[in-house]
């Protein structure tokens, strides 16, 4: 498919794929820390306010991942970035229950013109993809260069030029993107039409009355 295989010597890439990467799962309210060969439960508050460093239990789980940092930067800085890979049904919504090959097309065409927030990843076998997948950008990670160097037997092979180009577009549209609420222009009609589709969406004050109703003209 888009993937090509890397030799375990080649340097590091924005674009290369591993297996087995570790994700570090915490929380700011319950930490296990280990004190006088015992475990407590504390908050973070608690660790912060006792200003001393600590050794902790934590959660870690191994997730498929794929290299954000740039190239120039892949091969001399001290941590690199990567974003979790998922399922591609758990981190595209509309992709849940699809079974149709044309509902496929749509959805990994026009959806990945719309939504920035991931990268599509087809299928591939050699690559360890059983189902279509997908690199979620909201979910990244840091690991030290020297030891992802180390552990390049994890890189399962790398973006081809065509899928790589796009991918480094698409990473950094996500990252320089405008965040703003896309019904602000709407008139009164044109914003109850778009409310009957997403019913939490609240108006601007040019959208209501001072009772809460939607104007009726602008």
């Amino acid at each position: 498919m888009i993937y090509d295989l890397v030799p375990t010597g080649e340097p590091l890439r924005q674009g290369d794929i591993f297996v087995g990467i570790p994700r570090v799962e915490t929380t700011l309210d319950r930490i296990l820390v280990v004190k006088d060969d015992e475990v407590i439960e504390c908050s973070w508050q608690d660790i912060v306010s006792d200003g001393q460093a600590i050794e902790a239990v934590l959660p870690i789980r191994p997730v498929n991942a794929i290299i954000a940092t740039q190239d120039c930067d892949a091969v001399r800085s001290d941590d690199i970035t990567l974003c979790e890979i998922d399922s591609f049904r758990d981190v595209e919504r509309k992709a849940k229950d699809t079974k149709n090959p044309k509902k496929w097309n749509r959805i990994i065409t026009q959806q990945a013109r719309i939504n920035q927030k991931w990268f599509y990843l087809p299928a591939d076998e050699i690559i360890g993809f059983k189902d279509k997948m997908a690199v979620d950008f909201r979910m990244t990670l840091r690991v030290p260069r020297l030891d992802l160097e180390a552990s390049r037997h994890f890189r399962k092979g790398r973006l081809n030029n065509t899928a790589y180009e796009h991918f480094r577009e698409r990473i950094g549209e996500f990252f320089r993107r405008y965040a703003y609420d896309e019904w602000y222009p709407l008139d009164s009609s044109e914003f109850e039409a778009y409310k009957s589709e997403y019913p939490d969406t609240q108006p601007f004050p040019w959208q209501q009355t001072t009772d809460g109703a939607a104007v009726k003209g602008l």
